[in-house]
C-alpha cells in the first residue's frame, strides 16, 4: 500500500513540474525548454535515485524517484519516436517531390505556337456550360525548322481552320484532336484584352507558366499585386496550357447552341463583344458525370475515384485556394491503358483565390459573390448571413462537396440533388436523414462519407487527413490490425511503400493509377495528418 501510495505521489509530482516547466511564453521556446529540462531531469532522477539507493532510503522515497524517472524516462522516448517520424516523413516527402513532378505539358516542344487561335485546327463541339463553349482543337503538323523557330506567322486564311462535321467512327483517317479550347461568353468584360483578362481573371488561375507569354500585357497582369493566384500543377487538377484573347469566330453550333452570346456582327441579336478569352488544355474524354452514366465501378475503384478528388482538393487548400463549384459536370475523366479512370478537376470560374483574402472572404453583404452551385454549397456557406464581421471560412466547403459527390461515384442518386421526400438542402439537413451507403461500399469508407457530409466544419476532416484515411485502409490494413499502433512501425511501412512505388514507377512505362495515388501520398507526406488519420479509423472500427 505504502509503495502504491508513493507511486502516485510520484506522478502527481511528476505532472506537477512537467505543467510547470512548459508555462514558459512562446511554442518553440516551450518546446525546446520542455525536452532539454526532461533530459537533464531524468538523469538528475536518476543520480538522486542511485545515492538514496546507496543512502539507504527508505522503500517509500525510492518508489517516488522510481516512478518519476521512469515518467521522465517515457516521455522522452516519446518524443524521440516523435522526432524520428516527423524526420522520416520529411525525407519521404522531399524524395516524391522531386519524383511527383507533372509531365511537360504536350506544347512545350511548340513554345512559340498556340498562342492565336489561326494557329490552331478546331473541330466539333465538346460541350458547353453556363459561361463558356467548349470545342476540340489541333496544331496542325509542321516542318521541323519551323517547329524550332519563335514564330511562325499565321496560317492560311484570317480566322481558325474548322473541319466540316464529319463522324469519326465512319472516317478513321481524321487528325485527332490532343487539345480543347474553351471560349468564354464576353458579355460585359470588354473588348480590350486587358478588360478581358482583369474580368475572367479566375479562369486562369490554373494556367501553367508560359500559358499567357504570348499576350499582350501578360508580364504586367502576372505580376500585379492582389490579383488572383497561380495554382501549382497537381495531376487531379486542370492545367491550362495557352490563355490569349482573340476575335470570336462563328465556330459549329454557335448560331443554334448560343446566338445571344454571339457579337451582333455574327449574329444581328447577339449581346456579346467581339473578342474574348480563350483556354487551349488537354482533351479528355468524358466528364464525371458521363462516365458514370456508362460504367459502375466496384467498390474499390469507386473509393479510388474519391480519394483522388480528395487529393485534388487537398492540393487547393494548401495552396490556399477554393473551388467552390464542385459537381460531377465539372471533373473530368481520363482513361489509363486498362480503362482506369483519373479524375481532374476543371472550371475555376468561380473559384475563390485571392492573394490577400486567402480562404476567409468577408461576406459583408449580400453582393458578395460566394460561389456557384448552390446545391452542393456547404452549410456555413449556404446558411452564412452577411455584416460587418461576418467572414465566410471556405477551407472544408470543397470537402463537403466531394462527400455528396461520393453517392454519385457508388452509384447512387445525390441526396442534394433528388427530388421529392429524398431531396436534402445544404441549408437544413440533419446527419440522420443522410442516406446510407450499402453494406457493399467498405465500412471505412461509409464513416468517412458521413463525417465529410458534417454540418459543422469543425467536426469534419481536412481533405489531406480523409485523403490518408483512404489510403491507409486501402494498403495499411496490417498497420491499422495492430492493436497499439506505433509509430516506428509506421515509419517501416512507409518505407515500404516508399521503395515499391519507386520501383513500380520505373518498371512500367506509364504508371498505373495506384501507383499515382501512392506518389501523390508520399510527396504530401506529413506526420501528424498521418496519426489524425489512423486515429480516426481506429476510433470507428472500434465503435462498431
Amino acid at each position: 500500500m505504502a509503495v502504491r501510495q508513493a507511486l502516485g505521489r510520484g506522478l502527481q509530482l511528476g505532472r506537477a513540474l512537467l505543467l510547470r516547466f512548459t508555462a514558459k511564453p512562446g511554442p518553440a521556446y516551450r518546446y525546446r525548454f520542455f525536452r532539454q529540462s526532461v533530459v537533464g531531469l531524468a538523469a538528475r532522477i536518476q543520480r538522486q535515485w542511485v545515492a538514496r539507493a546507496r543512502g539507504g532510503a527508505g522503500p517509500c522515497g525510492r518508489a517516488v524517484f522510481l516512478a518519476f524517472g521512469l515518467g521522465l524516462g517515457l516521455i522522452e522516448e516519446k518524443q524521440a519516436e516523435g522526432r524520428r517520424a516527423a524526420s522520416a516523413c520529411r525525407e519521404i516527402q522531399a524524395i516524391f517531390t522531386q519524383k511527383n513532378k507533372m509531365v511537360p505539358d504536350p506544347l512545350d516542344t511548340r513554345r512559340w505556337q498556340g498562342f492565336r487561335l489561326e494557329d490552331y485546327l478546331i473541330g466539333q463541339s465538346i460541350g458547353k456550360g453556363c459561361s463558356a463553349a467548349v470545342y476540340e482543337a489541333t496544331l496542325p503538323t509542321l516542318p521541323q525548322h519551323l517547329q524550332e523557330g519563335k514564330h511562325v506567322g499565321p496560317l492560311s486564311g484570317r480566322g481558325p481552320h474548322v473541319l466540316p462535321g464529319v463522324d469519326k467512327e465512319q472516317a478513321p483517317g481524321d487528325p485527332a484532336f490532343p487539345f480543347a479550347i474553351k471560349m468564354m461568353w464576353n458579355i460585359s468584360a470588354g473588348s480590350s484584352s486587358e478588360a478581358i483578362l482583369s474580368t475572367m481573371s479566375q479562369e486562369l488561375v490554373p494556367a501553367s507558366r508560359v500559358a499567357l507569354a504570348g499576350e499582350y500585357g501578360a508580364v504586367t497582369y502576372r505580376r500585379s499585386k492582389g490579383g488572383p493566384k497561380q495554382l501549382a500543377p497537381h495531376p487531379n487538377i486542370i492545367r491550362v496550357f495557352r490563355a490569349f484573347t482573340s476575335s470570336v469566330p462563328l465556330l459549329p453550333g454557335a448560331l443554334v447552341d448560343y446566338p445571344d452570346v454571339l457579337p451582333p456582327q455574327l449574329h444581328p441579336e447577339g449581346l456579346g463583344h467581339g473578342r474574348t478569352l480563350f483556354l487551349v488544355m488537354k482533351n479528355y474524354p468524358c466528364t464525371l458525370r458521363q462516365y458514370l452514366c456508362t460504367h459502375a465501378p466496384s467498390p474499390r475503384l469507386a473509393t479510388i475515384m474519391l480519394l483522388q478528388l480528395l487529393e485534388g482538393v487537398d492540393h487547393l487548400v494548401q495552396q490556399g485556394i477554393a473551388h467552390r463549384d464542385l459537381k460531377s459536370d465539372n471533373i473530368l475523366v481520363d482513361l489509363d491503358s486498362d480503362g482506369c479512370p483519373w479524375l481532374v478537376i476543371s472550371d475555376f470560374g468561380c473559384c475563390l483565390a485571392d492573394e490577400n483574402m486567402g480562404l476567409q472572404l468577408p461576406f459583408t453583404s449580400w453582393y458578395v459573390d460566394r460561389g456557384g452551385n448552390g446545391c452542393l454549397m456547404a452549410p456555413e456557406v449556404s446558411t452564412a448571413c452577411p455584416g460587418p464581421r461576418v467572414v465566410i471560412d471556405y477551407s472544408k466547403a470543397d470537402t463537403w462537396a466531394v462527400g455528396a459527390i461520393a453517392y454519385e461515384i457508388f452509384g447512387f442518386a445525390n441526396p442534394f440533388y433528388s427530388q421529392g421526400k429524398d431531396h436534402l438542402e445544404s441549408r437544413s439537413y440533419r446527419e440522420a436523414q443522410l442516406p446510407e451507403l450499402p453494406k457493399s461500399v467498405p465500412s471505412d469508407v461509409r464513416q468517412l462519407v458521413r463525417s465529410l457530409l458534417q454540418r459543422k466544419a469543425s467536426k469534419r476532416p481536412s481533405a489531406r487527413v480523409a485523403a490518408n484515411v483512404l489510403h491507409l485502409s486501402l494498403w495499411g490494413e496490417h498497420i491499422l490490425a495492430a492493436k497499439n499502433l506505433k509509430l516506428d512501425k509506421m515509419i517501416s511501412w512507409l518505407l515500404q511503400q516508399s521503395a515499391a512505388a519507386l520501383l513500380a514507377n520505373r518498371l512500367m512505362e506509364k504508371s498505373c493509377v495506384e501507383t499515382r495515388l501512392k506518389m501523390c501520398f508520399l510527396a504530401n507526406l506529413e506526420c501528424e495528418a498521418l496519426c489524425q488519420a489512423a486515429l480516426l479509423l481506429s476510433s470507428w472500427r472500434a465503435a462498431l
